[in-house]
């Protein structure tokens, strides 16, 4: 995914993207590139528009459902659903503002905005 990220930086800076380029951005940013990964990722998108990869690529996820769901994991797997514990909440802790302060720190009704 990071060959991914740093070619598409590129990209979007107006550069080539060669293969030098993706592995400088990668180690500029701390990491290690791979030379076989960043390689293949550059020839498999070789004089092609990334623009229209990223369009096609829309086109193709546009159909699918997000959907909520949830549920039938504890029952898949052999849990039943009230044995599982409610978490429990940690009380918030009220705030004492001594009653003479405003909530910028001042003196209550001294006009000081």
């Amino acid at each position: 995914m990071k060959h991914i990220a740093a070619y598409m930086l590129l990209k979007l800076g107006g550069k080539s993207a060669t293969a030098d380029e993706v592995t400088a951005v990668i180690t500029a940013a701390g990491g290690e590139a791979d030379a076989d990964a960043v390689a293949k990722l550059v020839a498999d998108l070789e004089g092609k528009n990334v623009d229209e990869l990223l369009a096609s690529g829309m086109d193709l996820i546009k159909d699918i459902k997000m959907g909520g769901g949830g549920g039938g994991g504890a029952a898949a797997a052999g849990g039943d659903a009230a044995e599982e514990k409610e978490e429990e909440k940690p009380e918030e802790e009220e705030m004492d503002m001594g009653g003479a302060m405003d909530m910028f720190g001042g003196e209550e009704g001294t006009g000081d905005y």
